[in-house]
Protein backbone atom coordinates (compact mmCIF):
# COMPACT_ATOMS: atom_id res chain seq x y z
CA UNK A 1 0.00 0.00 0.00
CA UNK A 2 1.16 3.52 -0.80
CA UNK A 3 2.12 6.15 1.80
CA UNK A 4 1.21 9.61 1.27
CA UNK A 5 3.51 12.17 -0.27
CA UNK A 6 2.28 14.59 2.57
CA UNK A 7 3.26 11.58 4.87
CA UNK A 8 6.94 10.78 2.90
CA UNK A 9 8.00 14.12 2.54
CA UNK A 10 7.55 15.71 6.18
CA UNK A 11 10.29 16.67 7.95
CA UNK A 12 11.69 14.44 11.16
CA UNK A 13 12.03 16.44 13.97
CA UNK A 14 16.70 17.47 14.00
CA UNK A 15 15.76 17.92 17.75
CA UNK A 16 14.29 14.77 18.61
CA UNK A 17 15.44 12.44 15.33
CA UNK A 18 18.58 11.42 17.27
CA UNK A 19 17.87 10.78 20.48
CA UNK A 20 17.87 7.12 19.92
CA UNK A 21 21.40 7.49 20.42
CA UNK A 22 21.48 9.07 23.51
CA UNK A 23 19.19 6.62 24.68
CA UNK A 24 21.76 4.23 23.46
CA UNK A 25 24.61 6.49 25.58
CA UNK A 26 22.29 6.11 28.48
CA UNK A 27 21.66 2.28 28.57
CA UNK A 28 25.87 2.39 28.17
CA UNK A 29 25.98 4.22 31.54
CA UNK A 30 26.19 7.79 29.80
CA UNK A 31 25.13 10.61 31.27
CA UNK A 32 23.91 12.96 28.68
CA UNK A 33 23.17 16.65 29.32
CA UNK A 34 20.23 17.30 26.94
CA UNK A 35 20.34 21.08 25.56
CA UNK A 36 19.32 20.36 22.15
CA UNK A 37 15.73 20.82 22.98
CA UNK A 38 13.99 23.99 25.36
CA UNK A 39 12.66 22.05 28.25
CA UNK A 40 13.49 24.03 31.09
CA UNK A 41 14.63 22.70 34.11
CA UNK A 42 12.79 25.41 36.02
CA UNK A 43 9.93 24.08 38.36
CA UNK A 44 6.41 24.23 36.79
CA UNK A 45 4.99 27.05 39.51
CA UNK A 46 3.00 25.19 42.25
CA UNK A 47 -0.12 26.95 41.75
CA UNK A 48 -0.53 25.42 38.59
CA UNK A 49 0.15 21.61 40.05
CA UNK A 50 -2.21 23.02 43.09
CA UNK A 51 -5.08 23.27 40.45
CA UNK A 52 -4.56 20.42 38.53
CA UNK A 53 -4.45 18.59 42.16
CA UNK A 54 -7.22 20.07 43.28
CA UNK A 55 -9.90 19.35 40.07
CA UNK A 56 -13.08 17.63 41.59
CA UNK A 57 -15.24 16.93 38.78
CA UNK A 58 -16.85 13.74 38.96
CA UNK A 59 -16.83 13.40 34.90
CA UNK A 60 -14.03 15.08 32.72
CA UNK A 61 -16.24 16.00 30.24
CA UNK A 62 -16.25 17.93 26.71
CA UNK A 63 -15.15 21.69 27.14
CA UNK A 64 -15.99 24.71 24.33
CA UNK A 65 -13.67 24.45 21.33
CA UNK A 66 -12.38 27.20 21.93
CA UNK A 67 -11.34 26.77 25.54
CA UNK A 68 -13.37 27.35 29.03
CA UNK A 69 -14.24 31.47 28.89
CA UNK A 70 -12.68 32.04 32.34
CA UNK A 71 -9.15 30.74 30.71
CA UNK A 72 -9.56 32.88 27.58
CA UNK A 73 -10.34 36.27 30.07
CA UNK A 74 -6.93 34.98 32.70
CA UNK A 75 -4.72 35.43 29.27
CA UNK A 76 -7.03 38.73 27.97
CA UNK A 77 -6.29 40.30 31.83
CA UNK A 78 -2.50 38.82 30.98
CA UNK A 79 -2.00 40.70 28.00
CA UNK A 80 -3.57 43.88 29.38
CA UNK A 81 -0.87 44.29 32.12
CA UNK A 82 1.45 44.19 29.05
CA UNK A 83 -1.06 47.17 27.81
CA UNK A 84 -2.61 45.37 25.18
CA UNK A 85 -6.14 45.27 24.76
CA UNK A 86 -7.97 41.73 24.37
CA UNK A 87 -11.09 40.29 24.62
CA UNK A 88 -11.85 36.44 25.60
CA UNK A 89 -13.89 36.26 22.10
CA UNK A 90 -10.24 36.97 20.51
CA UNK A 91 -8.52 34.22 21.64
CA UNK A 92 -8.84 30.35 20.75
CA UNK A 93 -7.18 28.01 23.55
CA UNK A 94 -5.14 25.21 21.11
CA UNK A 95 -3.47 22.74 22.10
CA UNK A 96 0.03 23.78 22.23
CA UNK A 97 0.98 26.64 20.13
CA UNK A 98 1.69 24.03 17.76
CA UNK A 99 -1.88 23.70 16.80
CA UNK A 100 -2.02 27.42 16.87
CA UNK A 101 0.33 27.85 13.97
CA UNK A 102 -1.28 24.92 11.98
CA UNK A 103 -4.57 26.84 12.13
CA UNK A 104 -2.91 30.04 11.29
CA UNK A 105 -0.99 28.06 8.11
CA UNK A 106 -4.45 26.95 7.32
CA UNK A 107 -6.58 29.85 7.73
CA UNK A 108 -4.62 32.19 5.56
CA UNK A 109 -3.89 30.39 2.51
CA UNK A 110 -5.17 27.79 0.77
CA UNK A 111 -2.76 24.75 -0.70
CA UNK A 112 0.10 26.10 -2.82
CA UNK A 113 0.29 29.93 -1.32
CA UNK A 114 3.04 31.18 0.36
CA UNK A 115 4.06 32.33 3.38
CA UNK A 116 7.52 34.52 3.82
CA UNK A 117 9.93 33.03 7.08
CA UNK A 118 13.50 33.83 8.24
CA UNK A 119 15.53 31.75 8.49
CA UNK A 120 16.74 29.82 10.90
CA UNK A 121 13.53 29.64 12.23
CA UNK A 122 11.80 26.55 14.56
CA UNK A 123 11.79 23.69 13.20
CA UNK A 124 8.39 22.89 12.97
CA UNK A 125 6.82 25.58 11.08
CA UNK A 126 8.23 22.83 8.28
CA UNK A 127 6.08 20.26 9.40
CA UNK A 128 3.45 22.39 9.97
CA UNK A 129 3.69 23.86 6.20
CA UNK A 130 3.59 20.16 5.18
CA UNK A 131 0.24 19.81 7.02
CA UNK A 132 -0.88 22.71 5.67
CA UNK A 133 0.48 22.46 2.41
CA UNK A 134 2.03 25.71 1.92
CA UNK A 135 5.54 26.48 0.84
CA UNK A 136 7.94 28.64 3.12
CA UNK A 137 10.02 30.97 1.61
CA UNK A 138 12.38 31.53 3.15
CA UNK A 139 14.66 34.92 3.49
CA UNK A 140 17.87 33.77 5.44
CA UNK A 141 19.74 35.41 8.05
CA UNK A 142 23.27 35.35 9.11
CA UNK A 143 25.38 34.26 12.01
CA UNK A 144 28.00 37.09 10.90
CA UNK A 145 25.24 39.47 11.03
CA UNK A 146 23.43 38.84 14.49
CA UNK A 147 20.61 37.46 12.52
CA UNK A 148 19.30 40.95 12.41
CA UNK A 149 16.77 41.41 9.78
CA UNK A 150 17.54 42.14 6.37
CA UNK A 151 16.03 45.63 4.40
CA UNK A 152 12.83 46.03 3.84
CA UNK A 153 13.84 45.56 -0.06
CA UNK A 154 15.73 42.06 0.44
CA UNK A 155 12.03 41.29 2.54
CA UNK A 156 10.11 42.35 -0.21
CA UNK A 157 12.35 40.53 -3.37
CA UNK A 158 10.46 37.31 -2.12
CA UNK A 159 6.53 38.47 -2.40
CA UNK A 160 4.93 36.61 -4.95
CA UNK A 161 1.66 36.85 -6.26
CA UNK A 162 1.34 33.56 -4.36
CA UNK A 163 1.92 34.95 -0.88
CA UNK A 164 -0.04 35.21 1.85
CA UNK A 165 1.97 35.97 4.93
CA UNK A 166 4.41 36.91 6.66
CA UNK A 167 5.81 34.70 9.79
CA UNK A 168 8.31 36.46 12.41
CA UNK A 169 9.11 34.52 15.56
CA UNK A 170 10.59 37.15 18.06
CA UNK A 171 12.25 36.43 20.67
CA UNK A 172 13.73 34.07 18.44
CA UNK A 173 14.00 30.29 18.51
CA UNK A 174 16.42 29.39 17.57
CA UNK A 175 18.80 32.26 17.69
CA UNK A 176 17.80 34.43 20.78
CA UNK A 177 17.30 37.75 18.39
CA UNK A 178 14.66 39.87 19.80
CA UNK A 179 13.71 42.10 16.92
CA UNK A 180 13.28 45.88 17.42
CA UNK A 181 10.23 47.91 17.43
CA UNK A 182 11.86 49.23 13.91
CA UNK A 183 12.25 45.72 13.10
CA UNK A 184 8.85 44.82 13.26
CA UNK A 185 7.53 48.02 12.02
CA UNK A 186 9.46 46.77 8.53
CA UNK A 187 7.37 43.89 8.27
CA UNK A 188 4.25 45.70 9.70
CA UNK A 189 4.32 48.16 6.43
CA UNK A 190 5.02 45.14 4.42
CA UNK A 191 1.89 43.63 5.10
CA UNK A 192 0.00 46.43 4.92
CA UNK A 193 1.58 47.72 0.93
CA UNK A 194 1.12 43.93 -0.27
CA UNK A 195 -2.39 43.06 1.81
CA UNK A 196 -0.53 40.09 3.40
CA UNK A 197 -1.35 38.04 6.81
CA UNK A 198 1.37 38.77 9.34
CA UNK A 199 1.56 35.21 11.58
CA UNK A 200 3.73 36.61 14.64
CA UNK A 201 5.18 33.71 17.35
CA UNK A 202 5.62 35.26 20.37
CA UNK A 203 5.59 32.39 23.06
CA UNK A 204 9.21 33.77 24.47
CA UNK A 205 7.96 37.20 24.82
CA UNK A 206 8.68 37.46 28.87
CA UNK A 207 11.95 36.07 28.22
CA UNK A 208 14.40 39.43 26.85
CA UNK A 209 17.40 40.74 28.37
CA UNK A 210 19.69 43.51 28.84
CA UNK A 211 17.62 45.71 29.36
CA UNK A 212 15.55 45.13 26.01
CA UNK A 213 11.87 45.10 25.59
CA UNK A 214 9.47 43.02 23.17
CA UNK A 215 7.11 44.93 20.50
CA UNK A 216 4.27 43.04 19.61
CA UNK A 217 2.46 43.37 16.27
CA UNK A 218 -0.61 43.64 18.68
CA UNK A 219 0.23 47.06 19.63
CA UNK A 220 0.13 48.40 16.04
CA UNK A 221 -3.47 49.46 15.50
CA UNK A 222 -3.33 50.11 12.04
CA UNK A 223 -3.24 46.25 11.17
CA UNK A 224 -5.28 44.86 13.44
CA UNK A 225 -7.49 43.13 10.78
CA UNK A 226 -4.27 41.23 9.85
CA UNK A 227 -2.74 39.99 12.37
CA UNK A 228 -2.34 36.09 14.30
CA UNK A 229 -0.54 35.78 16.95
CA UNK A 230 0.52 32.96 18.36
CA UNK A 231 0.81 31.72 22.50
CA UNK A 232 1.36 29.13 24.74
CA UNK A 233 2.51 28.78 28.56
CA UNK A 234 4.67 26.04 27.52
CA UNK A 235 7.62 27.71 28.16
CA UNK A 236 6.20 31.04 29.91
CA UNK A 237 5.78 28.75 32.76
CA UNK A 238 7.41 25.58 32.25
CA UNK A 239 4.34 23.57 31.71
CA UNK A 240 5.39 22.04 28.14
CA UNK A 241 4.02 19.13 28.57
CA UNK A 242 0.42 20.37 29.58
CA UNK A 243 -0.10 21.71 25.68
CA UNK A 244 -1.89 24.31 26.16
CA UNK A 245 -1.48 27.74 23.58
CA UNK A 246 -3.39 29.90 22.43
CA UNK A 247 -4.58 31.54 19.00
CA UNK A 248 -5.08 35.67 19.30
CA UNK A 249 -6.78 37.06 16.33
CA UNK A 250 -8.83 40.68 16.42
CA UNK A 251 -10.00 39.56 13.24
CA UNK A 252 -13.69 38.02 13.44
CA UNK A 253 -13.72 36.05 9.76
CA UNK A 254 -10.49 34.64 11.20
CA UNK A 255 -11.23 33.75 14.45
CA UNK A 256 -14.46 32.27 12.96
CA UNK A 257 -12.35 29.85 10.30
CA UNK A 258 -10.35 28.88 13.35
CA UNK A 259 -12.70 28.25 15.27
CA UNK A 260 -14.19 25.60 12.69
CA UNK A 261 -10.73 23.97 12.89
CA UNK A 262 -10.92 23.62 16.80
CA UNK A 263 -14.41 22.03 16.74
CA UNK A 264 -12.93 19.29 14.80
CA UNK A 265 -11.01 18.00 17.37
CA UNK A 266 -13.67 18.71 19.42
CA UNK A 267 -11.70 21.03 22.46
CA UNK A 268 -8.43 21.41 24.14
CA UNK A 269 -7.25 19.66 27.37
CA UNK A 270 -9.61 20.50 30.05
CA UNK A 271 -7.81 20.04 33.15
CA UNK A 272 -4.14 21.49 31.61
CA UNK A 273 -6.63 24.46 31.43
CA UNK A 274 -7.30 24.62 34.97
CA UNK A 275 -3.76 24.69 35.16
CA UNK A 276 -3.12 27.63 32.81
CA UNK A 277 -5.76 29.54 34.43
CA UNK A 278 -4.06 29.08 37.96
CA UNK A 279 -0.79 30.20 36.58
CA UNK A 280 -2.06 33.27 34.05
CA UNK A 281 -3.63 34.47 37.75
CA UNK A 282 -0.41 34.68 38.93
CA UNK A 283 0.69 37.85 37.23
CA UNK A 284 3.41 38.97 35.48
CA UNK A 285 5.35 39.55 38.19
CA UNK A 286 6.57 36.17 38.82
CA UNK A 287 8.85 36.46 35.61
CA UNK A 288 11.51 38.72 36.67
CA UNK A 289 13.33 35.60 38.85
CA UNK A 290 12.45 33.66 35.64
CA UNK A 291 14.13 35.92 33.69
CA UNK A 292 16.90 36.37 35.66
CA UNK A 293 17.72 33.02 36.55
CA UNK A 294 18.09 32.52 32.47
CA UNK A 295 20.43 35.66 31.71
CA UNK A 296 22.58 34.26 33.90
CA UNK A 297 22.26 31.18 32.13
CA UNK A 298 22.74 32.69 28.83
CA UNK A 299 25.86 34.71 29.95
CA UNK A 300 27.55 31.07 31.59
CA UNK A 301 26.87 29.68 27.93
CA UNK A 302 28.40 32.62 26.16
CA UNK A 303 31.24 32.59 28.00
CA UNK A 304 32.34 29.39 28.16
CA UNK A 305 31.87 29.19 24.31
CA UNK A 306 32.84 32.16 22.68
CA UNK A 307 37.04 32.47 23.40
CA UNK A 308 36.88 28.82 21.19
CA UNK A 309 38.82 28.69 18.05
CA UNK A 310 36.27 29.07 14.91
CA UNK A 311 33.33 29.67 16.82
CA UNK A 312 30.97 32.51 15.52
CA UNK A 313 28.35 32.72 18.67
CA UNK A 314 26.29 36.11 18.92
CA UNK A 315 25.05 36.77 22.33
CA UNK A 316 21.48 36.19 22.34
CA UNK A 317 18.83 38.92 23.70
CA UNK A 318 16.08 36.91 24.34
CA UNK A 319 14.44 33.48 24.46
CA UNK A 320 16.69 30.69 25.80
CA UNK A 321 18.78 29.45 22.88
CA UNK A 322 21.69 30.58 20.62
CA UNK A 323 22.52 28.99 17.46
CA UNK A 324 25.99 28.50 17.17
CA UNK A 325 28.74 27.99 14.02
CA UNK A 326 31.10 25.46 14.34
CA UNK A 327 34.62 24.93 13.17
CA UNK A 328 33.11 21.44 11.51
CA UNK A 329 31.95 20.28 8.38
CA UNK A 330 28.70 18.61 9.27
CA UNK A 331 26.98 19.26 12.65
CA UNK A 332 24.56 16.05 12.10
CA UNK A 333 27.33 14.03 12.23
CA UNK A 334 29.22 15.74 15.20
CA UNK A 335 26.18 15.73 17.35
CA UNK A 336 26.05 11.79 16.75
CA UNK A 337 29.30 11.24 16.80
CA UNK A 338 29.10 12.83 20.36
CA UNK A 339 26.26 10.45 21.48
CA UNK A 340 27.79 7.22 19.91
CA UNK A 341 31.83 7.59 19.95
CA UNK A 342 32.57 10.44 22.79
CA UNK A 343 32.19 10.79 26.58
CA UNK A 344 34.36 12.70 29.34
CA UNK A 345 33.85 11.60 32.74
CA UNK A 346 31.43 9.34 31.68
CA UNK A 347 29.02 12.23 30.19
CA UNK A 348 28.60 13.35 27.13
CA UNK A 349 25.89 16.07 25.45
CA UNK A 350 22.91 16.48 22.98
CA UNK A 351 22.89 19.40 20.83
CA UNK A 352 20.66 20.10 17.99
CA UNK A 353 21.68 20.44 14.09
CA UNK A 354 20.56 23.33 12.65
CA UNK A 355 20.19 22.34 8.95
CA UNK A 356 16.62 21.41 10.43
CA UNK A 357 16.06 24.75 11.06
CA UNK A 358 16.30 26.14 7.17
CA UNK A 359 13.99 26.07 4.33
CA UNK A 360 17.17 26.11 1.84
CA UNK A 361 18.85 22.91 1.18
CA UNK A 362 22.44 23.25 2.15
CA UNK A 363 21.95 25.78 4.73
CA UNK A 364 23.16 25.71 8.62
CA UNK A 365 25.73 22.33 7.94
CA UNK A 366 28.05 24.00 10.27
CA UNK A 367 25.55 25.28 13.24
CA UNK A 368 24.10 24.10 15.73
CA UNK A 369 20.81 25.62 18.55
CA UNK A 370 22.08 24.86 21.86
CA UNK A 371 19.06 25.77 24.77
CA UNK A 372 20.72 26.77 28.06
CA UNK A 373 17.73 25.65 30.20
CA UNK A 374 19.84 23.38 32.49
CA UNK A 375 20.66 24.99 35.72
CA UNK A 376 24.17 26.60 36.12
CA UNK A 377 25.79 23.95 37.55
CA UNK A 378 25.08 21.20 35.17
CA UNK A 379 25.14 23.97 32.46
CA UNK A 380 28.98 24.11 33.29
CA UNK A 381 29.33 20.94 33.08
CA UNK A 382 28.22 20.43 29.67
CA UNK A 383 30.19 23.00 28.00
CA UNK A 384 33.16 21.54 29.72
CA UNK A 385 32.51 18.29 27.78
CA UNK A 386 31.12 19.85 24.58
CA UNK A 387 34.21 21.52 24.31
CA UNK A 388 36.63 18.57 25.02
CA UNK A 389 34.47 16.60 22.32
CA UNK A 390 34.75 19.29 20.05
CA UNK A 391 38.24 19.60 20.12
CA UNK A 392 38.76 15.63 19.86
CA UNK A 393 36.18 15.42 16.76
CA UNK A 394 38.44 18.32 15.36
CA UNK A 395 41.52 16.05 15.73
CA UNK A 396 39.61 13.06 14.26
CA UNK A 397 38.09 14.54 10.94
Amino acid sequence: MQISKRGLDIQASPIRKLKPFADAAMARGTHVYFINIGQPDIETPPAVWDAIKNFDERVLSYGPAQGFPEVRQSIADYFAEYGIALTADEIIITVGGSEAIHYAFSVVSDPGGEIIVFEPFYTNYNGFASFADVKLVPVTLRAEDGFRLPPQKEIESRITAKTRAILINSPSNPTGVVYSREETKRIVDLVKKHNLYLIADEVYKEFVYDGLSHTSVLEFEDILDRVIVVDSISKRFSCCGARIGALITRNPDIYQAALKFAQTRLCPPTVEQMGALAAYRMGKDYFEPVRKEYERRRDVLCSGLSDYPGIILHKPSGAFYVNVKLPVRNTEHFVQWMLTDFSLDDQTVMTAPSQGFYATPGKGLDEVRIAYVLKEEDLRKAIRVFIAGLEKYQSLF
